[in-house]
């Protein structure tokens, strides 16, 4: 018999070019609760959230056709969707690796090999998160939570033009072909702008600047 009450029927969709990892990962999920739409790339994905906008998403990041990268900045992208917590599974597992998932826009960064139990911790612990967060936004009847951030947060001139890149939408890659340097040099800016403010991910970090008219 299903355990139905730890996952309370949430909607998650799972990406991965491995059908045996799909296989697994979703008989897991399911067990614990879950109801889990399945996808073998980031383009099949976005066909699938043109009908679908699920709780959570779980993403590999090496994929045939459109990578967990774009698939995230797309949906980053999009108002209707760019609140949809997002947790990545990769083999890469060094920091520059996690460094460049999370600024990318992922909120988990998990590699692989894992534990089943741990994604499902990690799925928890994000769909908690993310009520709080509509939950604070009904009680206090605002669009989203304010940005915290230190009041003595300075950036460099460098670091002002990569964020208004940021806030207008604009990928990594694209920012580094406007400025005309290489996409690391612009993740390890977007990361010690995450590191200054203490913010999560280029999400809430273009949101800050535009509430503090930095953009």
């Amino acid at each position: 018999m299903k355990e139905l009450t730890t996952g309370d029927q949430k909607k998650l969709l799972l990406i991965d070019d491995d059908p045996n990892l799909i296989l697994l990962v979703r008989d897991y999920l399911e067990f614990r609760g879950y109801q889990v739409v399945t996808a073998g790339n980031g383009r099949e994905a976005l066909d699938v959230l043109g009908g679908l906008v699920p709780d959570m998403i779980i993403c590999d990041v090496m994929m045939p056709e459109m990578d967990g990268y774009a698939f995230v900045e797309q949906v980053r992208q999009d108002p209707g969707k760019s609140w949809i917590p997002i947790l990545f599974l990769s083999a890469k597992g060094q920091s520059q690796d996690r460094v460049k998932g999370l600024t990318t826009g992922a909120d988990v960064y998990m590699v692989k090999p894992f534990e089943p139990e741990e994604l499902v911790a990690q799925v928890e612990s994000s769909l908690k998160q993310a009520s709080r967060l509509i939950h604070h936004q009904t009680k206090s009847g605002s669009s989203a939570p304010t940005i915290q951030v230190p009041f003595d947060v300075e950036l460099t001139p460098t670091e002002l033009k990569v964020v208004q890149f940021v806030a207008r939408g604009m990928a990594n890659r694209e920012i580094a072909d406007e400025l005309k340097v290489s996409q690391r040099t612009i993740e390890s800016h977007v990361s010690n702008m995450l590191g200054k403010t203490g913010l999560h991910n280029r999400t809430e970090l273009a949101r800050w600047a535009m509430e503090n008219n930095k953009a």
